[in-house]
């Protein structure tokens, strides 16, 4: 929040100005928010971002020149450390686990109630996620859920030995090497040996990229 006056800065990225106005109004209703910014594409959206460093950004999923997708993407990639809440008409199970795997904390629809919004915006600030009218206080378990139900029947496996697949969900839950090799008793050697496999099996290049992959291939330790 804002250090002088505890605000939440916020900034409005939809290609649409009815709407993007219809927010603004129903976000100024509230003294303790205020819109720093708005945005008409993903690109701009990431601009402005960085321009104005608000504690929330409402991001649109369908707009011009970049997605709300690739703009969570690249934003997930860079330094800005806003929290984002993806606001949109309508959205699959598949876009509620890919928004949360590249980084969205809150997801609410167009037709939510003012109070809703108000709401979701200020769990999001705290650090809270917030999925679709409900606060969630384990967002792993979430996506493991939604992964399950977006690709049901037999988990593949992708030729990771039972070992690797250890290994593989530890990472996911944001285990270091040294909690990998603790676990699993095995040497951090060891452990990097089969990451090296794990990345070669998965196509993954980073350990972020196997975290989320395991999320969306359900490869994850039930909780």
């Amino acid at each position: 929040m804002n250090i002088v006056d505890g605000s939440v800065g916020i900034v409005i990225a939809d290609d649409h100005p009815v709407v993007r106005m219809g927010v603004r109004n129903t976000v100024e209703l509230e003294q303790d928010f205020r819109v720093l910014a708005e945005a008409a594409d993903g690109k701009e959206a990431i601009r402005q971002v960085n321009r104005v460093h608000p504690e929330v950004l409402l991001l649109d999923l369908a707009m011009p020149k970049s997605s709300g997708l690739e703009a969570l993407a690249e934003l997930m990639s860079g330094e800005a450390e806003v929290k984002t809440v993806v606001l949109t008409a309508s959205i699959e199970k598949q876009q509620v686990l890919q928004a949360l795997q590249l980084g969205a904390r809150g997801i609410i629809t167009k037709n939510a109630l003012p109070e809703e919004l108000h709401a979701c915006i200020r769990a999001v600030a705290s650090g809270t996620f917030w999925v679709l009218g409900t606060a969630v206080t384990n967002p792993v378990k979430l996506m493991q859920d939604l992964a399950v139900e977006v690709s049901p029947g037999q988990k593949k496996t992708f030729g990771l030995t039972p070992r690797e697949l250890e290994i593989t969900a530890l990472v996911a839950e944001g285990c270091a090497n040294k909690e990998v090799a603790s676990v699993c008793k095995i040497s951090d050697e060891t452990v990097k040996h089969h990451l090296k496999n794990i990345f070669d099996k998965t196509g993954v290049s980073s350990r972020l990229e196997l975290a989320v992959f395991a999320m969306n291939h359900a490869l994850t330790r039930p909780q």
